[in-house]
């Protein structure tokens, strides 16, 4: 009976066993093969980053990290590594991105200051967002708002796409700033976001520009088109023909209120990430604007606006009441106003 089941040579045992018992150790074997190989095949997705499933397992894709580069612990918070929903960013995924705001007021040099960013590579700044009034409705539509801004989401001629370091926006004090600054300081500290404050030093200049601005939005002087902003010095001669009539009783109080709205901006927003400046400071002094680059964190280059500078000259030239208005800031904390001068 032994010998019918297995036999003894020099070199090697041979068993012969039943049928049944082989068909079931041939099941074992494949199984574990099977196992085997499906475990291999999921550790060398995991290991090489590739998407997908495999058929008798989920998959989980690990996404290999963008090295940090080098920076000091304190930018930790400034530095993003958006994700779009619209696009892909490519070769450019791991370049680090920061967030700005340019938090201005109406005729402060901040549509000429815009134009000067955008004219970097690495910089877009996406314009009066909120200058649309459903978008700053309320604290939930202005974050919305942001969130698609700063994931690289919004569509505007100013967006670089893939390779933009830093992204921002245009935004006015009166435009739900000040009203909802206690969420938004929060919202800049929590995501991150840098704001760079662009006042004027001469209020009565802008003062003039408002005025200016706001007639030729019914006059149209330049062939029944209203224009903010001028690219040719011929359209500029011709907007700075017309000179507004200040009203002198109420002048002091204009300006006090512009001066009160500035001092709380910069006092609701001290504990953020910021810096500030003015326009005729950057229009004396370019090297204003590497001041700029190094606070976003963007190579260094000369930058260049197209815009040309409407009302130039000494004020009395721009003001048709000019007897009034000097008559009302004179011995006043506002007379260095009726002589501040600067060329561009």
């Amino acid at each position: 009976m032994a010998d019918d089941l297995c036999f003894f040579s020099k070199d090697s045992f041979i068993f012969k066993a039943p049928k049944k018992s082989s068909l079931v150790l041939r099941m074992l074997v494949l199984g574990f093969v099977v196992v085997c190989s499906v475990y291999i095949y999921e550790v060398c997705l995991k290991q090489f980053g590739f998407s997908g499933k495999s058929e008798l397992f989920d998959v989980e894709v690990v996404e290999k990290p963008c090295m940090k580069p080098n920076i000091e612990l304190w930018e930790v918070p400034y530095v993003h590594y958006p994700k779009p929903k619209t696009y892909s960013r490519a070769e450019c995924v791991c370049n680090p991105v920061r967030y700005f705001a340019i938090l201005s007021m109406q005729r402060s040099g901040s549509g000429w200051f815009e134009t000067l960013l955008n004219n970097h590579t690495n910089i877009s700044s996406n314009g009066e967002v909120f200058s649309v009034k459903v978008r700053r409705s309320n604290v939930s539509m202005i974050i919305e708002t942001l969130d698609k801004l700063y994931n690289l989401d919004w569509l505007s001629s100013a967006s670089k796409k893939e390779c933009t370091a830093a992204v921002g926006l245009k935004w006015m004090l009166n435009q739900g700033v000040m009203q909802y600054h206690e969420d938004i300081v929060q919202y800049f500290k929590t995501k991150g976001v840098s704001a760079i404050f662009l006042f004027r030093r001469n209020l009565l200049r802008r003062m003039i520009s408002v005025l200016a601005n706001s007639y030729d939005r019914d006059a149209k002087l330049l062939n029944g088109t209203h224009k903010s902003h001028v690219h040719s010095p011929h359209e500029a001669e011709i907007l700075a023909r017309y000179k507004p009539s200040i009203n002198a009783t109420s002048l002091i109080s204009s300006l006090r209120q512009v001066e009160d709205m500035t001092a709380k901006a910069l006092e609701y927003f001290k504990s953020t990430r910021h810096m500030i400046l003015y326009y005729e400071d950057i229009v004396k002094n370019h090297t204003e604007l590497f001041d700029v680059e190094d606070f976003l964190r963007v190579p260094q280059r000369d930058l260049y606006s197209r815009q040309v500078k409407i009302h130039k000259g000494p004020l009395s030239s721009q003001i048709d009441n000019w007897e009034e208005v000097e008559k009302a800031l004179k011995g006043t904390h506002y007379e260095s106003l009726l002589h501040g001068d600067y060329k561009k």
